[in-house]
């Protein structure tokens, strides 16, 4: 490619293909503009960008390409990082949720822990890794910083012995996951597989808290050949 006037309609839609959510808006947004300079100067005669969705494309769920998901929890190098992609990537918690647990909702003799959801209560049946790796976090937890009284189960450096006990940061949670991976991202692969698995929208509903549409376009987006004749 010599000129920038080669560029074609699929090649812009292709750069911004392979990321999501917050990089997508930002890439699409810096695309859109960058394309309207362009044109504007007459350095090209058609702005291709002008359409770009700046959300993800059409809202349907992608799976997280499988040489992404192998060795995640060998590539989380904290105990706090591998509870965190547990949380995610095996029981869908979003990342508001592993805010908000407190520890008084971890129970490790029964083996369950309570997510609060407005004022409903949510009990997760902690399978045997994410057990360990809970049971590993609060015995870290304990011996980094044995005077905490923040009652979230999940803290930092800073939240650990803020006085006004604040949850942990988004961002924190997200800088413990392995690089190129998102709390979203690995939330949504879960929900996915599970709807691949099963097709029923009401145990995704139970399972992971979401409304009806959502679990519909992720059965849609599991099981196209199923839905694509349903009436919109």
């Amino acid at each position: 490619m010599t000129s920038l006037r080669e560029i074609t309609k699929d090649q812009v839609e292709d750069a911004v293909g392979g990321v999501s959510g917050y990089a997508r808006r930002g890439l699409a947004t810096a695309m859109r503009s960058l394309f309207r300079a362009l044109k504007r100067e007459r350095v090209i005669f058609r702005n291709l960008a002008r359409d770009l969705p700046v959300g993800d494309i059409k809202g349907i769920p992608k799976s997280i390409p499988s040489d992404l998901l192998m060795g995640l929890l060998d590539q989380a190098t904290t105990p706090l990082g591998r509870l965190v992609v547990a949380l995610a990537a095996v029981h869908a918690l979003p990342g508001k949720e592993s805010q908000t647990l407190h520890t008084t909702g971890l129970d490790l003799s029964r083996g369950t822990l309570e997510v609060r959801r407005g004022l409903l209560r949510h009990t997760l049946y902690l399978e045997e890794l994410t057990h360990q790796l809970a049971a590993d976090w609060t015995t870290y937890r304990h011996h980094r910083w044995p005077a905490s009284s923040n009652p979230h189960l999940l803290v930092s450096q800073k939240s650990a012995v803020d006085p006004d006990h604040p949850a942990v940061s988004i961002g924190t949670l997200s800088g413990a996951l392995p690089r190129g991976l998102t709390l979203s991202g690995l939330r949504q692969d879960r929900i996915l597989h599970e709807a691949a698995e099963s097709a029923d929208p009401l145990r995704l509903m139970r399972l992971f808290g979401i409304t009806e549409q959502t679990a519909m376009r992720y059965v849609s987006a599991a099981h196209p050949e199923r839905t694509a004749k349903l009436p919109r």
